[in-house]
């Protein structure tokens, strides 16, 4: 059964915050509320949690993982920036934004595509989600909560409590959050394509 966790949405209390480390250093799977709904999270190495959401969203091991970031310094860690590529996303995070960029030795293989050696990466405006990464030390693997059949992520702790108790070990309630997944360009090839339109403005990655 997973635990209940309430946290004030601005100003997340310290000590719930630690708790929810120690949950993810012991390989918890936690869905937390983001800017653009929730997300299923793990620690980095955590070997099952990667299996784990592929399984409770229904996909394959092509999809793209995200990493959650606290900041544009953290993110250069675990992706390769360029000049044009860091003035596009500098303008736009913190944000409801996930580039797809090639991943540097630093990001897990399991965590990379199997051919394009790329990764999601993404900038949270959302004060919880900056704290526990704060916390924790390093980015969150993560992966939006939509699930198989569904178009839109979920947006409510004690829904996703209701229907997802014994698959996930947290659920983190700190009210309703946004239902409108992140908006998805991909800078693989170093031009901008744009995968997914969602919160984010996309036209400004459009020709």
């Amino acid at each position: 059964m997973a635990r209940y966790i309430d946290l004030h949405p601005e100003n997340p209390q310290p000590r719930v915050i630690e708790q929810l480390v120690e949950m993810l250093k012991d390989d918890a799977l936690i869905a937390l509320p983001t800017d653009s709904g929730y997300a299923l999270v793990s620690r980095l190495d955590n070997h099952d949690g990667k299996d784990r959401i592929l399984s409770i969203r229904g996909l394959d091991d092509k999809h793209h993982f995200t990493l959650l970031c606290k900041d544009f310094s953290q993110l250069g860690t675990f992706v390769h920036v360029d000049n044009h590529v860091f003035r596009a996303v500098k303008g736009v995070t913190p944000g409801p934004y996930t580039f797809i960029l090639e991943a540097t030795r630093e990001v897990p293989r399991r965590l990379m595509h199997p051919k394009k050696k790329t990764v999601g990466v993404r900038i949270p405006d959302h004060a919880i989600v900056h704290a526990l990464v704060e916390a924790m030390g390093e980015p969150l693997m993560a992966s939006t909560l939509i699930l198989p059949g569904e178009t839109e992520p979920r947006s409510m702790g004690w829904d996703i409590k209701e229907e997802l108790d014994h698959l996930v070990d947290a659920v983190v309630e700190a009210g309703e959050c946004p239902a409108v997944p992140t908006t998805v360009v991909d800078y693989s090839d170093g031009t901008p394509e744009v995968v997914r339109r969602g919160a984010g403005d996309a036209d400004r990655f459009e020709a």
